[in-house]
């Protein structure tokens, strides 16, 4: 049994901040002021920071802060990570303390805690760290952008600079002392299928119906859950100019998740072949672009990341649960450059809606398990 830990997390500091945080407009690709304030802050803490050029690259109006501090203890450097961007509608956000340690927005914006909850319970850690003398390792953070488009900050990021082969992403949702050591593989995939215009009234018979060829492919494809390991779903069709013109032209867009790389890639050849037979038995052409946009990965519940997490929530009196998720993530890269790191739940709740909520409570929590981890010894 681990002897019981206690940091002194400063409640009414950590809350102060997540509201300040909070009310920084940082929807995806527009997070130039909430990079500005990170970089003092974390400049304030001791840490050396530098800005990447995340932004020429995706086309936001900031770029992925890095950041390190030397520590105290021996070992390699830990790497803490959360990103900067929110969903819409995202602007104009406030944060309402409630008389229950409830937090949530205004009601017509999302709150944020996705994820700004990561943000300052890392910035909290740090600071118990430091003001209570407490050995720690040494620590690098990343701070993202544009994780909520498909992780694309931390697609461009050079992982040469950083040391740390080991990582605490803070980005699901569920109580604190959860843990994901599993996401998906994501395959986007956009349809365009090509027939031939001609009136509808006067000579339909000499048109080929690209609307029709298409729903006749997706009628072949298997959508939902496969399985327990992958899921496929259609989400947007349009196509088509008027009523009274055979549609030449339609395009469909979808999706393919699965915690099996290869599987994900087989069930893209099959919607492939699918559409191309399909269409050319119509007359038709279909064209298929996909792209990989997250790569899965599995972390073992024996790995080091995992145990030091564990024994940190045992310390405080937490029991630390091991899940995963169909979602994606800023690991989904990390996993993809050798850093083994799993995810952990910090207080967000209802994400990206209006009615998300994070707690007083949940934000000191998640905190004290961060500067658990920063200053475990092994």
């Amino acid at each position: 049994m681990s002897e019981k830990k206690i940091f002194p997390v400063n409640k009414d500091r950590l809350v102060k901040e997540f509201a300040e945080l909070v009310e920084i407009d940082s929807v995806s690709f527009r997070e130039r002021k909430m990079a500005d304030v990170l970089i003092q802050k974390l400049e304030e803490l001791g840490f050396s920071v530098r800005e990447d050029d995340a932004a020429k690259k995706i086309g936001s109006d900031a770029g992925n802060l890095y950041a390190y501090r030397k520590g105290t203890l021996e070992g390699e450097p830990l790497l803490f990570s959360s990103h900067m961007d929110t969903v819409e509608p995202g602007s104009g956000k406030h944060a309402v303390l409630h008389d229950d340690g409830t937090i949530t927005s205004e009601g017509d914006t999302v709150l944020g805690a996705d994820d700004v909850a990561g943000l300052a319970s890392i910035l909290e850690a740090v600071r118990t760290l430091q003001e209570n003398d407490i050995p720690h390792r040494s620590l690098e953070i990343l701070f993202t952008v544009a994780e909520e488009s498909y992780g694309k900050g931390s697609s461009v990021f050079d992982y040469d600079t950083i040391s740390a082969r080991q990582a605490y992403v803070l980005d699901i949702s569920g109580p604190v002392g959860r843990a994901s050591l599993q996401e998906p593989t994501l395959i986007s995939f956009e349809i365009s299928v090509k027939g031939k215009a001609a009136h509808a009234g006067f000579a339909p018979e000499e048109g080929v119906h690209a609307i029709a060829a298409a729903a006749a492919a997706i009628t072949k494809i298997r959508q939902g859950r496969l399985d327990d390991e992958t899921r496929v779903n259609i989400g947007k069709i349009e196509g088509g100019q008027a009523t009274n013109i055979v549609p030449d032209l339609v395009t469909v867009k979808g999706e393919i998740r699965s915690y099996r790389h290869e599987s994900a890639l087989a069930q893209m050849e099959e919607i492939r072949r699918i559409f191309e037979e399909t269409a050319k038995s119509f007359g038709a052409e279909a064209k298929v672009r996909d792209e990989v946009i997250l790569q899965a990965y599995r972390v073992e519940e024996d790995e080091a990341v995992v145990q030091r997490f564990l024994r940190v929530c045992e310390s405080l009196g937490l029991d630390g649960r091991l899940t995963k998720t169909f979602g994606g993530s800023d690991n989904n890269s990390f996993l993809r450059h050798d850093i083994r790191g799993i995810v952990l739940a910090c207080g967000m709740n209802q994400v990206h809606s209006t009615i998300e909520y994070t707690s007083v409570e949940e934000l000191a929590l998640c905190a004290s398990i961060v500067a658990g981890l920063m200053a475990e010894k092994s």
